[in-house]
């Protein structure tokens, strides 16, 4: 008896590490272009996940969960992540103020804003 539950316990305990490494944190779609998830990875992805603890963020978008939404709600999400660049609202001044390294230069808001209207007029040409 003893014996036996030694080896439920290892199996159970080898499932539970096999569970552990298997789900790891999500990042951004792998299908977008490597230029616009590395700026994402770098200046957005940390608030705007479903981990994050950043309420606002986490509401406003999650980029680990875009490609759930509906294509409506996705050309909604675009056609914001276009506007609060556009009005440079993202990423927020009181946060760079504290992580500077996560701010946009204008290649970056034009490389998202560039994606994220193509994206979206893709999606509408596609309904």
């Amino acid at each position: 008896m003893k014996k036996s539950l030694s080896i439920f316990t290892l199996v159970i305990l080898v499932l539970g590490l096999v569970a552990l490494s298997a789900k790891k944190p999500a990042k951004t779609n792998s299908s977008m272009p490597d230029d616009v998830k590395a700026v994402i990875d770098n200046s957005c992805y940390g608030c705007h996940n479903s981990e994050s603890r950043n309420e606002d963020g986490k509401k406003a978008l999650q980029f680990d969960t875009f490609e759930e939404l509906t294509t409506i709600k996705k050309i909604h999400a675009y056609k914001e992540i276009e506007e609060v660049l556009d009005e440079s609202e993202m990423p927020p001044k009181k946060f760079l103020e504290r992580f500077p390294d996560k701010a946009l230069n204008e290649d970056d808001k034009k490389l998202l804003m560039d994606w994220s209207k193509k994206e979206a007029e893709a999606l509408v040409k596609g309904m």
